[in-house]
């Protein structure tokens, strides 16, 4: 069992999870943006766990999301942001009084059919 195994396993984060949950009514925050009232299945962490440990409780760092949702705010390749994460996490840093990283306010990379990746 890895490090982020273990975390998401611990009852700190699924007493959290849950805490945020409730909050959020149990609705996905993405769809209702948009007038619609869909299922929340998981909370995910706006700053990635990974890079950010520090925000790992950090109500506002929380979001509760479907797994459709979910899976637009990351590349299930690569495991990075989307450029929709990305957005997020940056509109979530400057409501926040916090720096938005360096990181996330480049341009993102995308492939451009021979294999090489190309700014945009």
């Amino acid at each position: 069992m890895n490090k982020y195994d273990e975390f998401y396993d611990s009852n700190r984060w699924r007493e959290k999870k849950e805490r945020i949950l409730r909050r959020d009514r149990y609705q996905c925050q993405m769809s209702k943006r948009f007038g619609k009232i869909v299922e929340a299945q998981l909370v995910h962490h706006i700053f990635p766990l990974r890079e950010f440990p520090e925000y790992a409780f950090e109500n506002w760092n929380l979001i509760s999301l479907s797994w459709r949702e979910h899976n637009k705010l990351h590349d299930r390749t690569s495991d990075e942001l989307t450029e929709a994460g990305r957005q997020l996490l940056i509109r979530t840093a400057r409501n926040n009084g916090i720096a938005v990283p360096e990181k996330y306010t480049r341009p993102v990379k995308r492939g451009h059919g021979n294999g090489r990746p190309r700014t945009i």
